[in-house]
């Protein structure tokens, strides 16, 4: 039963005394869109805090595209921590909108990101607190119409069940189709059932509920999903693109919290794609093909956007932001409009092979934190394998451009668990790590070395779907920490300093990655047992999870360390991103023989077949080098 709408502040005013971060459930922070017009109301959902989602660059993008559209209004919601959890569950009190404080119960459409698989039990634990039956096939005709979008949108089997209906791709256009759908077929007193086989119409919109589980010798254990028989559902579901990239707001919202955020900072989209084509990379696949915004547009939002909020860093955002054919012309246009002001400009992270001195110059200004490369292996030939296409020159040059302009830390991402991996691979991270300290120690005067580091941090391979290396079993937990032993023994300099991801969290991971709907009882099961908030270590616990699968005759490292024939039919196979399953295939392959393959922005079409089947292209505006 629906909710009323209305304001309910007044129920958790009381808790906030009580709680460890009140602010993260305030409303009016500086910039937020209120008193919206529209009878048609839509609700936004980070399944995460405050403070993370609202970081969140996809919620303020989808968040101002429906607050522009005719007759809606949108607002946002975020789960509680465990401590307003409890004294709502305690109260009985449901949770609520930040905008209105209505109860998120009482909206027409309630939208979830699935930002990354961990954070799967926080989407039971907000449709729970909210009163929103957590299975789709239990909502009642008037219930909220409960969607989701985002990276692993992809592989959503195992969080279907949950779903009325899980959007493809670049959202801004489909999300304000889906919730004009269902305006206007609410309104025409449609059954809930027609809504959504309406739903069904529209590119890139995948209905779960119009697809069965079918199960043979073709199949990995999931199955595979299927249209039901007379249903108007496609076979395949296309992720959607939004070509003129240059045309959406690279300013959707400038809200300014009353609290710190995870990233303080106004974040402007720069470029959305990459086509490095980094085997491992899931994101590389799904956000193709590269569209560049143009510098002048990045250069004038930069300055607007930071007079309207008042921040002192903004930082350019994309998968691989140097990567942009005019990226060092935009860093020292908007370094030289920010002189004297005590601005930063900063760069999430840096591609080897093109940071050179000028952009080193640029992204430093006047303060040299430290600076953050991912060369992902250790030696050269498995960076071939993953296709990385960087040498360990291109390492040596940009460290020592970092260390000739001033940075004295430097961090270095690595992975553990690729295809083909040995102890020699494992320890030629450290070697990379002392070649790069040691340029360090060669430039560094004496008198300046106290501060020199190098960090590595060291996460363990996910394969992931629709990626060369979707068919591989993960490495297995007890080899994964031989492993981490090896290279803490193999690090012998105080200057270096190593840290791994926690391999029982990657465990879970993978499963939820690859997995089919039969997992759903999975992540009931776990949530069920207290599972809240996995993506945070303090608050992950693997033993929940294990003792989740158990109860369900589900061995959880097994699972994870299945490998898939490269013929069977994989339980992801009908929401795609548009990449060609031959093409996957051949990369697997180069994979295997150590061959590379260029980025086809600056050669020529590779074939991974995404531009054809969604009918977009890379959009370049400079010269690429």
């Amino acid at each position: 039963m629906r909710l009323e709408r209305q304001d309910c502040f007044h129920l958790i005013e009381p808790f906030l005394d009580h709680v460890e971060k009140p602010s993260r459930y305030l409303d009016h922070e500086w910039g937020a869109l209120r008193d919206q017009p529209g009878p048609f109301h839509v609700c936004l959902l980070y399944p995460d805090t405050y403070e993370i989602g609202l970081s969140n660059l996809a919620i303020a993008i989808l968040y101002a595209a429906l607050n522009k559209a005719e007759g809606i209004s949108c607002e946002r919601s975020y789960v509680p921590w465990v401590d307003m959890a409890a004294l709502m569950r305690e109260h009985d009190v449901p949770l609520l909108a930040l905008e209105s404080a209505a109860p998120v119960a009482s909206f027409d459409v309630v939208g979830f990101t699935l930002a990354h698989e961990m954070a799967c039990t926080n989407i039971i634990e907000a449709l729970d607190l909210a009163r929103i039956p957590v299975r789709a096939e239990e909502r009642a005709e008037d219930d909220a119409i409960v969607v989701a979008g985002g990276p692993s949108a992809f592989n959503c089997e195992p969080f279907a069940p949950m779903f009325d209906a899980v959007m493809l791709g670049d959202g801004e256009e489909s999300i304000v189709e889906v919730c004009s759908m269902v305006r206007d077929l609410r309104a025409q007193g449609l059954p809930r059932r027609q809504i959504l086989e309406a739903l069904a119409s529209i590119q890139s919109v995948y209905v779960p509920s119009l697809y069965e589980v079918v199960h043979d010798d073709t199949t990995t254990r999931w199955g595979r999903a299927v249209a039901l028989e007379g249903s108007p559902a496609p076979q395949v579901v296309t992720k959607r693109v939004v070509g003129d990239f240059a045309a959406t707001d690279p300013l959707p919202t400038m809200l300014v919290p009353y609290m710190q955020a995870v990233f303080d900072r106004l974040s402007v989209e720069v470029l959305r794609g990459c086509a490095r084509g980094c085997r491992f990379c899931q994101a590389g696949i799904i956000y193709r093909p590269v569209r560049e915004r143009p510098a002048d547009q990045v250069v004038a939002s930069c300055s607007a956007g930071l007079a309207a909020t008042g921040y002192d860093e903004v930082s350019l955002t994309s998968l691989s932001t140097t990567d942009h054919s005019q990226c060092a012309e935009m860093l020292h246009r908007i370094n030289a409009s920010l002189a004297d002001t005590g601005t930063r400009v900063s760069i999430p992270s840096q591609r080897l092979d093109s940071f050179g001195v000028d952009m080193a110059l640029e992204v430093a200004g006047q303060k040299k934190g430290g600076l953050t490369f991912a060369p992902e292996a250790g030696s050269q030939r498995l960076r071939d394998v993953i296709n990385k296409n960087i040498t360990e020159e291109d390492l040596e040059r940009a460290a020592r451009n970092a260390f000739e302009c001033g940075w004295r830390r430097m961090k270095l991402y690595f992975m553990m668990g690729l295809p083909t991996e040995t102890d020699e691979d494992v320890v030629a991270i450290t070697r990379l790590a002392e070649r790069v300290l040691e340029i360090g120690r060669e430039i560094v005067p004496k008198g300046e070395r106290g501060g020199l580091s190098v960090s590595i941090s060291v996460a363990v391979l996910v394969p992931k779907p629709h990626t060369p290396f979707q068919w591989c079993g993960q490495l297995g937990l007890e080899e994964v920490r031989r492993r981490q032993r090896l290279l803490l023994d193999s690090c012998h300099d105080r200057a270096i300093r190593i840290s791994y991801h926690d391999a029982e969290t990657s465990v879970v991971e993978a499963v939820l990655s690859r997995s089919g709907r039969e997992a759903f009882e999975l992540v009931l099961e776990a949530w069920r047992r207290g599972c809240r908030f996995d993506a945070w270590t303090d608050q992950f616990s693997y033993e929940r999870w294990h003792e989740a699968g158990e109860s369900l005759g589900m061995d959880l490292e097994q699972i994870a360390s299945t490998a898939y024939d490269l013929d069977a039919h994989l339980s992801w196979e009908h929401t795609t991103p548009g990449v060609s399953l031959g093409f996957l295939k051949r990369e697997w392959r180069r994979a295997v023989e150590g061959v590379t393959t260029p980025d086809c922005t600056f050669t020529s079409c590779t074939g991974c077949g995404i531009c054809q089947a969604t009918g977009s292209n890379n959009v370049i505006w400079g010269e690429r080098s």
